[in-house]
């Protein structure tokens, strides 16, 4: 059965507290995102050497719900550096300044690093016509993949999140397109099966990076279910 990939997202204040926290489900991880706005001293490069994944990294600003609080061009140094040092992915905001984000797309395609455009809405879910602009907007911009999030507070609004997987499947354009919050946790699994690029992961259940993030085991566990044969 054709899925999107598992991604473990660990936010982490160095290098070797990323690879301790990671060992232990690494087996169950397609993916490890990395979050560059946790760590003290970015560093990749020990965690390219000691994790044997593809590493993606993310370095989220305050202003879309991360931690990060330098300078826009600081901030898309260190993503630059990160691929440099051996990511396969990264990931930019689509709200970040459109000459930075080229200059890291730039970067990516250099080091044959897939780049991740992302928009992520904490408030609430946007109208569907307003989602499929963002979703062009991704397209336009040169990423290799898109990443939708938006945050449900009712089933409408997680059906209108996942409905955006269709529209870019027409447009032959990888998505991740899922829903933050209690309402949103079913499309965390069901954007898997409905052409999901790549759907998120804890690492456990106190660990969360995003609000109704499942932990890495109870998502396995449900894929491992669903994908059960009678």
């Amino acid at each position: 059965m054709d899925r999107g990939l598992v991604c473990v997202s660990v936010a982490a204040v160095d290098a070797a507290a990323v690879i301790a926290s990671v060992r232990p489900v690494l087996s169950l991880a397609d993916v490890v995102e990395i979050r560059l706005d946790a760590m003290l001293v970015p560093q990749i490069e020990p965690c390219v050497a000691a994790l044997d994944r593809p590493l993606l990294v993310t370095n989220r600003p305050r202003w879309e719900g991360g931690l990060f609080a330098g300078s826009e061009a600081e901030r898309v140094d260190q993503l630059c550096a990160a691929v440099q040092a051996g990511a396969r992915y990264v990931d930019i905001e689509l709200r970040t300044n459109a000459a930075l984000r080229s200059r890291l797309i730039g970067a990516a395609r250099d080091r044959g690093a897939r780049v991740i455009v992302s928009s992520h809405d904490f408030a609430g879910t946007p109208p569907a016509a307003t989602l499929l602009a963002t979703l062009h907007q991704m397209r336009a911009s040169g990423a290799d993949l898109g990443k939708i999030v938006t945050t449900a507070t009712n089933a409408d609004e997680a059906l209108r999140v996942l409905a955006v997987q269709g529209e870019a499947k027409t447009l032959h354009f990888p998505l991740s397109a899922f829903a933050m919050g209690e309402p949103g946790r079913i499309t965390r699994l069901a954007s898997l099966y409905l052409g999901g690029a790549m759907t998120y992961a804890s690492l456990d259940e106190h660990q969360a990076t995003a609000p109704g993030q499942l932990s890495v085991c109870h998502l396995r566990a449900l894929i491992t279910l669903f994908e059960q044969r009678p």
